[in-house]
């Protein structure tokens, strides 16, 4: 598909195993599908083949089928066939911007649906994940917060995203076909809806499948986990995943944080900050992030600018300056762009990388949350237009 193909918008619904009760492959650690496979009457002899076999066959290769899984017996595809599913999140929504960014509504079970956005680069592509349906965290700026949060999603359910964007991108390698350079799917944020460190198993155990050597082989600084600030797990992230840290950041007064990020009214800046200071993984070539959403006449003045540089002052890291993707009755507007270079300046200037982010999907609302609402406005009218015509 021509990702600079102008914007579009479909229903595309992807066939998937239906979820009958069966155990889902997807999503299981090596030890759990270990496990499921001797119960399931492999012999403990060749259940480690069989394992490593599977595992190429679903993170490896893409196959979704147990017949194309050719290196196992006719017998064994029948018993995977009969004791197990494969089953992936559902692609409700499509859309792609003018600019190249995708863009997911995906339905899992219970009919609860999240969004995922894939964001093209010169250098990379960076897939957007969710990891709960809605958020408790009611950000003021943010889309999602205005969503109820409704539950934490599987890891089957995490790790799903980054496999149908791959599906999406037609990004699975062929088997015999020679091994192209460079990847399109290259980086995976945990930046969509919810907090990931409310959810810190799924997560975990979800980026560990993405990591598999054997596997999607996603390199773990090709990973940036994103939390606003749940400082009791904050150290777990580096221990128990590895992957990079951002930090859902916005202000630089508790006055001010409290309102957009009111998490900080449990764990205030000091805190956070110093929880951020004894990350073991901190280090100049390991940055934590610091997201910085800019909000016209509420976070942009030239003092924050120094504010900020002297709150981070002994971190290693990197301000990622983010223009306000407006959404319809946000109580916010964006900063101007002359604002944000001249904020940009004083934090380049006191020697901290301070790169603005290019919005990006703003013709299909790319901002997190959006789609989803939008699309049950759209829900909402045509019951509300069958209604009233009887139809």
């Amino acid at each position: 598909m021509d990702a600079t193909a102008p914007i579009t918008q479909d229903v595309m619904t992807i066939p998937r195993k239906a979820e009958d009760g069966l155990p889902n492959l997807i999503g299981m650690s090596r030890e759990q599908m270990k496990e499921a496979l001797i119960a399931a009457g492999t012999s403990e002899k060749q259940v480690k083949m069989r394992l490593n076999q599977i595992w190429s066959w679903l993170y490896h290769w893409g196959v979704r089928d147990f017949g194309e899984m050719t290196n196992l017996s006719k017998d064994f595809r029948a018993m995977l066939e009969e004791k197990f599913v494969i089953a992936l999140p559902e692609v409700v929504t499509r859309q792609v911007s003018d600019d190249g960014t995708r863009k997911f509504l995906v339905r899992i079970a219970g009919g609860h649906e999240v969004e995922v956005v894939y964001i093209p680069e010169k250098d990379r592509g960076t897939l957007c994940i969710s990891s709960q349906v809605g958020c408790t965290l009611t950000c003021s700026f943010c889309h999602t917060g205005t969503q109820k949060l409704v539950r934490n999603l599987t890891t089957a359910e995490i790790i799903g995203q980054v496999m149908l964007a791959r599906d999406d991108l037609g990004e699975w390698p062929v088997p015999g076909a020679p091994n192209e350079e460079g990847r399109l799917l290259s980086n995976v944020v945990l930046m969509g809806m919810g907090e990931p460190l409310y959810n810190f198993e799924n997560v975990r155990d979800a980026m560990k499948i993405a990591m598999d050597p054997d596997g999607i082989q996603l390199s773990r600084r090709r990973i940036t986990l994103s939390t606003s600030g749940v400082v009791p797990e904050i150290a777990r992230t580096a221990e128990e995943i590895g992957c990079m840290l951002a930090i859902s950041f916005h202000a630089t007064t508790d006055e001010v944080r409290d309102k957009l990020v009111p998490i900080n009214k449990k764990w205030n800046l000091e805190v956070l900050l110093q929880s951020l200071r004894d990350y073991p993984k901190v280090s100049n070539s390991e940055r934590i992030t610091f997201e910085y959403v800019m909000l016209h006449g509420v976070n942009d003045s030239d003092e924050d600018a120094h504010r900020l540089v002297k709150l981070i002052e002994g971190i290693p890291a990197k301000i990622n300056l983010i223009p306000f993707n407006e959404w319809p009755g946000a109580p916010y507007t964006r900063s101007s762009n002359n604002r944000i270079r001249a904020f940009a300046e004083i934090i380049h200037n006191a020697g901290y990388s301070s790169p603005i982010r290019k919005p990006r999907g703003e013709d299909i609302m790319a901002a997190c949350g959006q789609l989803k609402s939008a699309t049950e406005r759209a829900r909402k009218s045509r019951a509300q237009i069958a209604a009233e015509t009887g139809g």
